[in-house]
This record gives C-alpha cells, sequence and structure tokens, in this order.
C-alpha cells in the first residue's frame, strides 16, 4: 500500500460527528474541574450579577408607579398630588447602581473564567504534545499527517473558542432564565405561564436543528484535517509534483476535498443560522402576546402599569438569553466536534510502557552484540512478515540487508529499536532482552540515519548536537569531520553557525544526509543503523560516506540497508532477505559464487547499468 493510499485511509477513518454529544461536552467542560475555586468565584460573581440584573426591573416598574400615581393624583386633584421626585431618584439611583455593580461583576468573572480557560488549554496542548511521543509507530503508519495536525492546532484553537465564548455565556444566560423566571412568576403567574410556552418550541427548534448542525460541523473538521493532509503533501512533495507533471492532478484532488470540506461547512452554517431567526421570531411572537395580555390587565385593574412595565422587560430579558442559548449551539456544537476529535487523539492506544523493573546489560558487557531468536512479526494476524528469523552479529560487525520491497528489511531495524514489538520469539542486545530494557536505555544505545535526512530549524552546530545535547563544540565539530561535514560548512558564509531551515534548504541533498550522519556520530552509539542512508548522496559524496564508516566501523555494530550493492561489498555478512526470511548470507564474494538470489540482483544492477 503507498503512502498516498494509507494517508487517505486515515483521512476517511477520520471521524464525521460527534458520536458521542453529551459524554464529549461533559469531557471538555470537565477540564476546567481543577480549578474549583477559581470556578466557585465565577459562580459568585455570576450570581450576584444576575440577581441584581433581573431585580432592576422591578425597581424601575416602582418607578413608573411612582410617575404614574403622581400624575394620577394631579389629574384627581388629591390633597398633595405631584410626583415624589426624592422618591423616583432614589429608585432611579437604586437601578443605576444595580446595573453598575452588575457589569462590574460581570467583567470580573470573564476576566476570571478567561484566564482559567487559558491555563485549561496550555495543559491541554502539553497533554497532546505528551501523548505524540506516546503513541506507537503505527498509529502514525496509518493517519495522515495533516489529519493529525488539524486535530492538535485547529482543533484545540477551537475548543478553547468554545470554552472562552460559549461556557461563560452559557452559565450567564442559564442564569438569567431560572432569574428573569422567578421574578416573572412574582409580578404576574398568568403573564408567566403565557411567557413559558415558548420553551417547548425553542427545544424543537434546538433539538431538530442542532442535532443536524452537529454532524455537519463533524464533517466540517474532518475535512478540514483531509485538506491541510493534501496540502502538506503537496510542499513537501512539490518538486515530485512539478517534476511528473501532476499539478492538475493535484489541484484536482484539492479541488474534490476542498469541495467536501465547502459542502459541510455550507450546510453547518445553514443549519446554524436558521437557529437564530427561528429564535427571533419565537421572541417576537412571545412580545407581541404577553404585551396584549398585560395591556387587558392594566385596563381591567388586575395589575399597574410599573407591574406591566417590568414584566415587559422581564419577557425581553428572558427571550434574550433563550436566543442567545441558541445562538451558542453553533459554537458549541463545532467546539464538541473538535473536542471528541481531540479526545480520540488523547485516548489512542499507547507503545507497551516499559516493565516496572528495567534490566541492562553489565557496565563491562555493553559491546553491541545483537541476536534474534526464532523471531516473527506481522502488522496484521492475517498476514505475517517476519517467520523464524535466527541471527547472531557480533559487536563491531558491519551487516548489510538486500532484499526486494516488502522483503522485511526496514521492519527488520525498527524491531532491534523497540518501534514494533517482536509478535514471538526475542532479540536480545548484549544478551539481555531488549523487552526488558528501557526504550530510552537501548535507544541511547543505537544510531539511526534514515533515506529522508530531517534536519530542524536552527544552525548546523545545533543539528548535529541534536545526537548528544552536552556534546561541546569541539566534540560537535570533531563528529563533523569524520562524517567530512567540515569539508562543505567551511564554504558557508556563516561556517557552523549558518542557519538551516528544517528541509535544510541551505544545503544540497548529500549534506543534509552528511549532517545527519555527523549526528548519528556524535551520539556514539554501540549499534548504528543505516536505512539507505546514502540512496541520496551523489558518486563522490559517497565516497566520503564510506570512508567515515569504515573509520568507526571497528567499534560499532552497524546495520546497512541498502539497494546499491556498490554500498555493502566491503560489509562483514550480507543478508540477502525475501518474504521476511533471510533466504542467503555470507560475504559479497562468497554471495556471488554460490550464485543464488544475491548473484542475481547483482547481475541485474550491472545489466542495468547500475552502480556495482
Amino acid at each position: 500500500m503507498s503512502d498516498t493510499e494509507v494517508a487517505d485511509r486515515g483521512a476517511e477513518s477520520a471521524p464525521r460527528s460527534a458520536k458521542a454529544f453529551w459524554p464529549s461536552a461533559l469531557r471538555m467542560v470537565a477540564l476546567m474541574a481543577p480549578r474549583k475555586i477559581a470556578l466557585t468565584w465565577v459562580f459568585v460573581l455570576l450570581v450576584v450579577c444576575v440577581v441584581l440584573t433581573v431585580y432592576a426591573p422591578k425597581v424601575l416598574g416602582d418607578a413608573v408607579d411612582v410617575i404614574y400615581n403622581g400624575v394620577l393624583s394631579v389629574w384627581n386633584n388629591e390633597p398633595g398630588a405631584g410626583i415624589d421626585f426624592t422618591e423616583l431618584g432614589r429608585l432611579i439611583g437604586l437601578v443605576l447602581g444595580m446595573y453598575l455593580v452588575a457589569g462590574v461583576f460581570n467583567w470580573a468573572q470573564g476576566y476570571i473564567l478567561n484566564k482559567i480557560v487559558v491555563a485549561v488549554i496550555v495543559e491541554l496542548r502539553t497533554d497532546v504534545e505528551r501523548k505524540v511521543h506516546r503513541l506507537p509507530l503505527s498509529f502514525y503508519d496509518s493517519r495522515q499527517t495533516g489529519d493529525l495536525l488539524s486535530r492538535t492546532t485547529n482543533d484545540v484553537d477551537n475548543v478553547q473558542q468554545a470554552l472562552q465564548q460559549a461556557l461563560s455565556q452559557f452559565a450567564y444566560s442559564a442564569m438569567m432564565i431560572i432569574g428573569v423566571t422567578v421574578m416573572m412568576f412574582r409580578v404576574s403567574w398568568q403573564l408567566a405561564i403565557v411567557a413559558l410556552l415558548a420553551l417547548p418550541l425553542t427545544a424543537i427548534v434546538v433539538g431538530i436543528v442542532g442535532t443536524r448542525a452537529q454532524k455537519q460541523y463533524g464533517a466540517q473538521w474532518a475535512g478540514t484535517g483531509k485538506v491541510n493532509g493534501h496540502v502538506e503533501e503537496s510542499f513537501t512533495g512539490h518538486d515530485l509534483v512539478v517534476a511528473y507533471g501532476r499539478q492538475d492532478e493535484m489541484s484536482v484532488t484539492y479541488d474534490e476535498r476542498n469541495d467536501e470540506l465547502y459542502e459541510a461547512s455550507a450546510k453547518a452554517q445553514f443549519l446554524s443560522g436558521m437557529m437564530m431567526p427561528l429564535m427571533q421570531f419565537l421572541n417576537y411572537l412571545s412580545y407581541v402576546v404577553i404585551a396584549v395580555f398585560g395591556g387587558l390587565r392594566v385596563a381591567n385593574g388586575q395589575m399597574t402599569l410599573g407591574a406591566a412595565t417590568a414584566f415587559i422587560q422581564y419577557s425581553r430579558e428572558f427571550n434574550q438569553p433563550l436566543g442567545e442559548l441558541a445562538g451558542m449551539m453553533t459554537m458549541v456544537q463545532s467546539g464538541v466536534a473538535s473536542a471528541e476529535r481531540v479526545f480520540e487523539l488523547l485516548d489512542a492506544e499507547e507503545q507497551d510502557p516499559d516493565p516496572e523493573s528495567t534490566v541492562e546489560p553489565a557496565t563491562g558487557v555493553r559491546r553491541g552484540r545483537v541476536e534474534f531468536r526464532d523471531v516473527a512479526f506481522s502488522y496484521s494476524p492475517e498476514t505475517p512478515l517476519i517467520e523464524n528469523l535466527d541471527l547472531e552479529v557480533e559487536p563491531g560487525q558491519t551487516i548489510a540487508i538486500v532484499g526486494p520491497t516488502g522483503a522485511g528489511k526496514t521492519t527488520m531495524v525498527n524491531l532491534i529499536m523497540r518501534f514494533y514489538e517482536v509478535t514471538s520469539g526475542a532479540i536480545l542486545v548484549d544478551g539481555v532482552d531488549t523487552r526488558t530494557m528501557g526504550r530510552a536505555e537501548l535507544r541511547s544505545r543505537t544510531g539511526m540515519v534514515l533515506q529522508d535526512a530531517v534536519l530542524f530549524d536552527g544552525t548546523i552546530l545545533e543539528n548535529i548536537r541534536y545526537g548528544r545535547l552536552d556534546a561541546t563544540d569541539d566534540e560537535v565539530k570533531a563528529a563533523a569531520k569524520a562524517a567530512y561535514v567540515d569539508r562543505f560548512v567551511h564554504a558557508l558564509p556563516e561556517g557552523y553557525d549558518t542557519v538551516i531551515d528544517q528541509d535544510g534548504g541551505s544545503v544540497s541533498a548529500g549534506e543534509r544526509q552528511l549532517i545527519t550522519i555527523a549526528r548519528a556520530f556524535l551520539a556514539e552509539p554501540e549499534i548504528l543503523i543505516l536505512d539507505e542512508a546514502t540512496s541520496s548522496v551523489d558518486t563522490r559524496t559517497e565516497v566520503l560516506v564510506q570512508k567515515a564508516m569504515n573509520a568507526i566501523r571497528a567499534r560499532r555494530t552497524s546495520f546497512v540497508i541498502a539497494h546499491r550493492l556498490s554500498t555493502i561489498r566491503d560489509a562483514d555478512r550480507i543478508l540477502v532477505m525475501v518474504d521476511g526470511s533471510i533466504v542467503e548470507q555470507g560475504s559479497h564474494d562468497e554471495l556471488l559464487e554460490a550464485d543464488g538470489a544475491y548473484a542475481e540482483l547483482y547481475r541485474s544492477q550491472f545489466a542495468a547499468g547500475g552502480a556495482v
């Protein structure tokens, strides 16, 4: 299966919607649970804010009654007729003060809540970062890089936005609904019942439209991951795309995935956009009914004008948070869909933990002897790859591994590094089963150079020092000289301080590979693994690499995977692998004399004009 097919399969398996909305929503909110004290302050401030806000219309209604009763007394020529401006001033001042204090408390709770959310998101990002390093290699092999990047960036950002904006507003709106409902029943229970008739209709709107919108938001974020994955492939493989003239095909694929994202986004926005107009219509309908019934009750003398004024204000304050809750469903649905994608990453099965009591080779035995004992391995139970593999490699030997694609060459060295665990049998390093060793300990004894030269943002000196962070500048430069990096570094303007980007654009492909080899040398491993390490270097650079390898071979056990047989002629032993088994082994001359699979491979390269 090609890398693209694996990527597509990973993208297609991405979740299309929140499979369990409420568990994911509650888990998202539960991220804030450890900060109970700060959340308690937020709750207290919200309660005070809501109490002041919902009681203010009642006081304002009393002020209206003061004005109305004063005017009515003038009309009736009552003694002491007129408006009591002292009482009116006190009530207006009280209302303004209540709104002012409520505003300050509302700002304070928002400030505290935002600090809580920011801290929670920092912890969430940290958890995601640590999780990424605990996942097995098989997790990355079956998923698209762009989708994983989308989960760790876009989805986490969306969770933050949902928590910051929706949570505070949700709590405030819910409390307002409760508080306003209590006050409406205090003013007029008959009108309160009329106002509450809008609730079932609101629930129907949220239930029907909101559920459909939630599914589309899940598809939207999954589609975002697929688009990001395709863009990432386009950038990393740009040279290959241009070389094969596949720009149009890449554009067509992008358009298809972008169209899928557009359709999901458009449907999500359309459905969520329907909620606010529907809620506003219900609000206006409720407002009209209350105004008519309230006017009739005032005309009949069943309630005062001030009470009616207060109730109309309450009806607006009741409908407003309902509309806000409906509007927030858009953000909540999107946030929960993203949260579920992040939680799926956090819940992914990790690599098996190291044993509680690890075993390390005795100090005097740390030499780099590797032994395979009846090793079997398969990526899936239905398709065995390596079976009954036995091999003994003495310290300092160079073992070359050749064979057709899919023979198990890279898998074999991945098993040594414990990137994958053997299905049965055992791999021993200096007499100790690698499964009883800590992964960090095992890998600290092993250096690896891959076909793709991976460099990080920084200087050449820093990229080489990545192999051993406590190395001095002199040690780094000594490793660079051993790998013949020193020869081309002096031609660069800044020398070892030359800054290179992640793709190593400042140096050639061969020079990038030499830097990675110097990095492995600096680590001073007992076991050295080179997986097609010379495939991207020119003939002259290959000679330099071979000289460097010869210089350190005496004290390192080396596994070299190579297709170009010219690079492994002087290996101590050459293993020929076919379908996960070693079908031949011996020196270059011995294998040619045996006239088997290796000789056939050798002649095919020679006949094809390959470097042999």
